[in-house]
């Protein structure tokens, strides 16, 4: 949004902040938007406001990519979140810039949360051929059989994104998530949900397939009641709940038998707090699985 040095009547470029879904940066359906502002007031953009329809066709997007994902080699799948932050590490100046001129961090606050951020995207990586290892288990039994119980993911994952820390709670919301092979509905409810869909286009160049996260931008008390009630969701995760919120999304989503889980906010709500980040907020969308095989053959 720079202005030309050289063209006094030239017209400012402002960028359009689409949603991401299915591997594609798409406009709502709806034609709704919202208006986002610096901490100044000043304007940024109108961003789309996703409606129920493009939360349907994130789901889609995501139950399409969950087969492939999933059955990338855990190897793999840490290849790709490394490379994530690759791209993030390269793109870093023009991401403290926005964290500065949009949401009011100071330089040393945004180059904090953009180091915390990478490193995030690094260490869940890390786990991802690892975590099967430490949570799987080879289970003694009284007959010649080897007995193995080892996690899945559990399918499509709706997420209530954190409203804090544009980035690094975006990471947050999803990491953990996909890093076992689930896919991702990313609601994010935010004062600068811009950043993320700055972020969808470091996805998009980072070999993550099309439709693994998808990320839309809105108002997640509109869109809460048909991601509980959605029956191809198998969980719903969900950052900053309030206590009401805990209540409805338990109770609707108990009629499709969701896993749903409430993330604790870390104290004094500082995501950079590595109580922000465990191999345990991995677990809540996985499934263990036993498996039985005789010796000897």
């Amino acid at each position: 949004m720079a202005k030309s040095k050289n063209n006094r009547n030239r017209l400012d470029v402002y960028k359009t902040f689409k949603l991401y879904i299915g591997g594609a940066f798409t406009r709502t359906e709806s034609g709704r938007y919202l208006t986002e502002q610096t901490h100044k007031g000043d304007f940024v953009a109108n961003i789309c406001r996703a409606s129920r329809k493009d939360f349907r066709d994130a789901v889609v997007a995501a139950r399409h990519a969950h087969p492939g994902w999933a059955g990338r080699t855990p190897f793999n799948r840490s290849q790709i979140l490394h490379r994530m932050a690759e791209m993030l590490e390269s793109r870093r100046v023009g991401f403290e810039k926005a964290l500065q001129e949009r949401a009011g961090y100071d330089e040393k606050a945004a180059v904090a949360e953009l180091d915390a951020t990478i490193d995030r995207l690094i260490w869940y990586g890390g786990w991802a051929d690892k975590f099967i290892q430490v949570f799987g288990s080879t289970n003694p039994v009284a007959s010649p059989h080897f007995n193995f119980t080892m996690p899945e993911p559990t399918g499509v994952v709706a997420s209530l994104a954190v409203e804090k820390a544009p980035l690094l709670g975006l990471i947050t919301s999803f990491a953990p998530l996909i890093v076992s092979g689930n896919t991702a509905v990313v609601v994010v409810d935010s004062d600068h949900a811009s950043l993320a869909i700055d972020f969808a286009e470091v996805l998009h160049c980072s070999d993550l397939p099309g439709g693994v996260v998808n990320i839309l931008t809105g108002h997640r008390d509109e869109l809460r009641g048909h991601i509980s009630g959605h029956r191809d969701v198998d969980g719903i995760a969900v950052f900053d709940a309030t206590s009401e919120e805990k209540k409805s999304i338990a109770a609707e989503g108990a009629d499709t038998v969701k896993r749903v889980h409430f993330y604790e906010t870390p104290k004094k709500a500082d995501w950079t707090d590595d109580a922000a980040q465990s191999p345990y907020w991995i677990l809540p969308f996985v499934e263990f699985k036993t498996a039985w095989h005789p010796m000897g053959y």
